[in-house]
């Protein structure tokens, strides 16, 4: 029987951020903690030295994606990240 190699199916998040995000810092704590206990790959991307990413976040931040879709905007409520990395 040949061993199956395991494909990574883990989650891919982009947590999307500024410095002074009082929002982002809440939802933020949030991620790390549905991370600590469902696991998946987590990429944190400051927007703010780039002028496309600060046109496409800056009005929306935080905004979490999940393996390439916009998941949350403002608010991440740690039920809701469990059900869609479920999902």
């Amino acid at each position: 029987m040949a061993e199956r190699r395991e494909t990574s199916s883990k989650k891919r998040v982009a947590f999307y951020t500024a410095a002074g995000c009082g929002l982002c810092s809440r939802a933020l704590e949030v991620v790390h903690e549905v991370r600590a206990s469902t696991g998946f790959e987590l990429e944190i991307v400051s927007i703010d030295s780039d002028p496309d990413l600060e046109a496409r976040y800056r009005e929306h931040l935080p905004v979490v994606e999940i393996d390439g879709q916009r998941a949350f905007t403002h608010f991440v409520e740690p039920a809701a990240l469990r059900a869609r990395l479920a999902a």
